[in-house]
């Protein structure tokens, strides 16, 4: 007679069978073809409370438990200033995927709000700065966010539409502020639509942006109201109708960065012009 599964269990099996080839497979070849995790890693996992994050948490937790390269993990919740049904519903969501959260409280929102211009600007960098912080208090040397194939993508193209700029998302980084940290992107091969099926597949209920600034496209008949990232997540979508690649075509073309094709480029915050090597011919 067939063992019975635990909840935690059922949902764990859900991604490495039937959701095996949109969520496990992706993941495993991030970890690998960027070379994101390496023996003795101490990773702090980054939840949020959003979707992306929860399942990070799981794959990674995973991961951690099956790997022929031992790492560590530690989940880790920062309360940047949820109301207590966010908070709630972070705790009850992760008891349920089996992950064994440590919160810690900031005052961001609080801090963010009051900022007046660029706001999400300063939220974000805020984030970032008490998530090392607290990683590497923890004995961390490593921290990962769940920016998934879709930010990718949609970053890319908000860049070149609204900051008159072609700049990506890469899988990994060093820390500038904190010595000795990197960050990474586990999930950066996997599509959005992916997570939302094996959410809605496990009816499982996850936080939106708690942040006030991002209720109006939430709230709006048409889903986008003023955001620019909903803006761009329509336009893709619409794009796909008659180019069903049009995804793949973005993610490949930051891959594929032909430079001397650019009349100029900026690397390490310095700008080159193609006329250097114009010259040198």
């Amino acid at each position: 007679m067939a063992r019975e599964l635990t909840p935690v269990q059922k949902i764990e099996q859900s991604i490495t069978k039937k959701y095996r080839k949109q969520l496990w497979t992706p993941f495993m070849n991030a970890i690998k073809r960027y070379d994101l995790i390496e023996e003795g890693d101490a990773i702090a996992v980054c939840i949020s409370g959003g979707k992306d994050s929860m399942l990070m948490a799981v794959l990674m937790n995973l991961l951690s438990r099956y790997t022929e390269v031992p790492f560590t993990v530690k989940f880790l919740v920062m309360d940047p200033g949820y109301n207590k049904s966010n908070r709630d519903k972070i705790i009850e969501n992760a008891a349920t995927l089996g992950i064994p959260i440590t919160i810690f409280e900031t005052h961001i929102f609080d801090v963010a709000y009051t900022a007046g211009e660029s706001p999400c600007y300063l939220c974000a960098r805020m984030r970032r700065g008490h998530l090392y912080n607290k990683a590497k208090e923890m004995g961390c040397n490593k921290i990962a966010l769940g920016h998934h194939f879709s930010d990718v993508i949609e970053t890319t193209v908000m860049g070149m539409f609204y900051g008159s700029q072609l700049q990506a998302m890469i899988p990994k980084l060093h820390s500038t502020n904190f010595e000795g940290m990197d960050l990474i992107r586990p999930l950066y091969c996997i599509h959005e639509d992916d997570i939302i099926a094996w959410s809605r597949y496990n009816n499982l209920e996850f936080i939106q942006c708690a942040c006030r600034f991002t209720e109006a496209y939430h709230a709006s008949s048409d889903g986008i109201g003023n955001s620019k990232r909903q803006e761009i997540k329509q336009l893709i979508k619409t794009l796909k109708k008659n180019n069903p690649d049009i995804e793949k075509s973005i993610f490949n073309s930051i891959h594929n960065v032909c430079l001397d094709t650019f009349p100029s480029y900026k690397s390490e915050g310095k700008l080159h012009s193609f006329e250097e090597r114009f010259k040198r011919v």
